[in-house]
């Protein structure tokens, strides 16, 4: 059985380590985390009134899991100027409805930094938004910020590249 289509030789999936995340073409500034890309699908349970006592399921709504980044604190405004989308002091009239929602592209990479899968997440905006971490004067780590993502569809595209 041959894994993958381009390098038949490839043995070993890629590690989830090597990523990126751009909106508007560009990436993300020190992110670190993300959690996964997922959709589930409800069941929808009926039975048939004077039928046998077997309930039979169906498809119902697809639900798009919520997914969010994690980058650590730096100068770059990218998730708080989007975050601020939805905030604005003046009110949901004064909101952008053109510019909340933005196509958002999740790249996977090999170990040679050539990208390999893509996940472009519809439609995503912004449900939540931490600015800065819990304090704490006796830790030893890094500032991090989250935001956390809606999105209403997601499309998977491959791009393997020939591997040396």
């Amino acid at each position: 059985m041959v894994m993958f289509e381009v390098n038949s030789s490839r043995q070993d999936p890629y590690k989830n380590f090597k990523f990126q995340v751009l909106w508007e073409g560009q990436a993300v500034a020190g992110l670190s985390k993300m959690s996964a890309v997922k959709w589930t699908k409800e069941v929808i349970e009926w039975r048939e009134a004077g039928g046998p006592s077997v309930v039979r399921k169906l498809p119902g709504r697809t639900k798009f899991e919520p997914i969010t980044l994690e980058a650590g604190v730096t100068h770059d405004r990218k998730f708080l100027n989007w975050a601020e989308q939805l905030t604005n002091p003046e009110g949901d009239a004064a909101m952008s409805l053109k510019s909340y929602r933005k196509d958002v592209t999740v790249q996977m990479h090999n170990l040679q930094g050539e990208k390999v899968i893509s996940f472009v997440l519809e439609r995503a905006w912004v449900s939540e938004f931490q600015a800065s971490p819990e304090m704490d004067a006796n830790a030893n780590a890094v500032a991090i910020s989250t935001l956390k993502l809606e999105y209403e569809g997601f499309t998977v595209q491959h791009s393997e590249p020939t591997e040396t």
